[in-house]
């Protein structure tokens, strides 16, 4: 963090998405796959901010959008009907890295993820970023299961 002042965690707003945006094409992977600018970002937002099951969270520090991260409520049989948590696109913009944000972060996920009756959260990390494995695991993340993906074109 560049200054002492605490980042506001707050739901996005449309005008964040830009900002989102860049975070997410911030790096080896994203700068693949990420367009910023694209229109198809706004029409996302749209349908993940109707969703009473999505919270695109931003964590505003010093007057600008310097994190995110997407938290996805899940209602479920197993476990005895045990609601969870999926924590996607954690993200926090270069010049705040290193200042704890990412972890004060994924707390207030937890915390939300609590607030709102789950038992379990979970999340995925692409296998190349063994930065971010040692990250989950220093707050308590545990590589328990496979994850598998299949890209659908």
């Amino acid at each position: 963090m560049t200054s002492g002042v605490q980042p506001e965690f707050r739901r996005a707003v449309a005008a964040d998405v830009p900002a989102i945006v860049a975070m997410l094409a911030d790096d080896k992977l994203g700068a693949g796959r990420e367009r910023p600018g694209d229109p198809a970002y706004l029409t996302a937002f749209q349908a993940i901010d109707a969703d009473p099951n999505q919270l695109l969270l931003v964590a505003e520090a010093d007057g600008e959008v310097a994190g995110t991260l997407q938290l996805t409520f899940i209602p479920g049989l197993s476990r005895l009907g045990m609601s969870r948590a999926l924590i996607e696109a954690v993200r926090v913009s270069t010049h705040q890295r290193g200042g704890g944000l990412g972890r004060r972060m994924v707390e207030f996920a937890i915390a939300e993820a609590r607030r709102r009756g789950c038992g379990l959260v979970q999340l995925t990390t692409d296998a190349s970023r063994e930065h971010a494995h040692r990250f989950y695991e220093r707050l308590g993340f545990v590589a328990s299961h496979v994850g598998m993906k299949l890209v659908v074109d």
